[in-house]
């Protein structure tokens, strides 16, 4: 078994192009934690070390139960890493295609309000997707956590990187292309592809993303519609819709008023409204049985 400082490093998590995440266990603690270990070919690279280093400082100083958090740093070869909360469950990604509409929609909802903690803090995600969306099962309903700032827009402005970042089936168009700036609606637009993507187990519009079809001069018009069959509530194609809007003003202006309106299409889903629901009749009857009791009782006593 690999040790990395104190820490005895398990399982490999995940990797990506600049870092690998570990589950390792912390034996002063304990505990099982995520180490996180940037990649040895970028380890000599100032920028890439920079935004690593950076990026565990952004976690630490962001203090949510909605982001994962820091707890230490450290170096070892000449390779930074750090260490965060190990949170049980896995990721967003391996509920893709297996969950049903209410799950769906509460999941891609908790990753909403999640992204919402990093605009309040003044931070454009830029790459959210299933697998940087980390389930807390440990929670009742289960939470979902964000994870992985390192495309983050606060720190690609601190090394001066102004490279495109992202992950191309959810980036928007105007992130894509770099046309004249974006903002958190760009996050917004992330979120409604990870929706679209739980409750019909396929991207909208591919691994490409919406900028391969406009780069190929077949941009579609809006987002495919959600097939009848899954049941999903009235209402969900017109909010993904807007979510993946080509302009971003078209959108929901934050990620917490798209989050918000999930949460209520869900509450739809659970309790269908529209119509009186019929009293049950074992109410009825026992207020008839209250009614012929306390009659009687009446009489009784004259």
């Amino acid at each position: 078994m690999r040790k990395l400082g104190r820490y005895l490093l398990e399982d490999r998590l995940g990797a990506g192009s600049f870092a690998t995440v570990w589950r390792a266990y912390d034996p002063e603690l304990d505990t099982c934690v995520a180490v996180k270990v940037l990649a040895d070919n970028w380890a000599a690279n100032a920028d890439v070390r920079q935004r690593f280093l950076a990026e565990a400082r952004l976690l630490r100083k962001i203090s949510s139960p909605r982001v994962v958090r820091v707890h230490d740093v450290g170096v070892q070869d000449d390779r930074p890493f750090f260490v965060m909360d190990y949170v049980r469950g896995g990721t967003l990604a391996e509920k893709v295609g297996h969950c049903g509409p209410e799950e769906a929609l509460h999941l891609a909802a908790e990753a909403g309000y999640a992204v919402q903690v990093l605009h309040d803090a003044g931070v454009v995600h830029r790459d959210i997707k299933p697998s940087n969306l980390l389930l807390d099962v440990d929670r009742t309903p289960t939470a979902v956590l964000v994870a992985d700032l390192g495309s983050a827009k606060q720190l690609a402005d601190a090394s001066g990187l102004t490279v495109t970042t992202g992950t191309p089936a959810y980036m928007a168009p105007e992130q894509a292309f770099q046309t004249g700036g974006f903002d958190g609606r760009a996050d917004v637009y992330a979120l409604g592809v990870v929706t679209y993507e739980l409750l019909t187990g396929r991207k909208p519009f591919g691994s490409g993303g919406r900028a391969t079809l406009v780069a190929t001069q077949a941009p579609p018009s809006s987002s495919p519609a959600i097939p009848a069959e899954l049941g999903a509530p009235a209402g969900i194609d017109a909010l993904l819709r807007a979510a993946l809007s080509m302009e971003p003003e078209n959108r929901p202006r934050t990620a917490q008023a798209f989050a918000d309106a999930l949460s209520s299409h869900g509450e739809e889903e659970q309790a269908p409204t529209g119509s009186p629901r019929p009293r049950p009749l074992v109410v009825w009857l026992a207020a008839a049985v209250v009614f012929l009791v306390t009659t009687v009782l009446t009489w009784s006593v004259r």
